[in-house]
């Protein structure tokens, strides 16, 4: 009995979340970049606008900060459609940017030119009251 209750507990704790979140599917502009000494400013080029530190491998990226505004804050895990697994939103743009993301590349210059400048389409979820 006690096992059906916790089973049950959960099964509601867990429904009453996804009635509180939505999923946001949004097309932006998208370009690679890489933690290296000539794409930053700063002398820590691994070194996010959030704190972070970047490592080769991760699956990261750089939102334009309106998109802040809709929901992807420090953290969140987005898709996007065509690329495997999610990504986290791990740094952020300049002002001057909008409808924007950068997807992080590590030290591999190559593969960020040849990634270009694309649309793509991504999507992730937030709490209904950060609309």
């Amino acid at each position: 009995m006690k096992n059906i209750f916790t089973l049950t507990s959960v099964s509601l704790l867990l429904l009453s979340s996804m009635a509180f979140a939505e999923t946001k599917t949004l097309e932006v502009e998208s370009r690679a970049y890489n933690s290296v000494a000539s794409q930053t400013t700063s002398n820590k080029p691994a070194l996010t606008a959030w704190g972070d530190t970047l490592k080769p491998g991760m699956k990261a990226i750089a939102v334009s900060r309106d998109l802040i505004k809709m929901g992807l804050t420090h953290n969140t895990k987005v898709k996007i459609k065509g690329l495997d697994g999610h990504y986290l939103v791990l740094d952020k743009m300049n002002k001057r940017w909008t409808k924007k993301i950068d997807i992080y590349m590590g030290v591999d210059t190559k593969a960020a030119k040849a990634w270009g400048k694309q649309k793509v389409t991504i999507s992730w979820t937030v709490a209904k009251d950060k609309k």
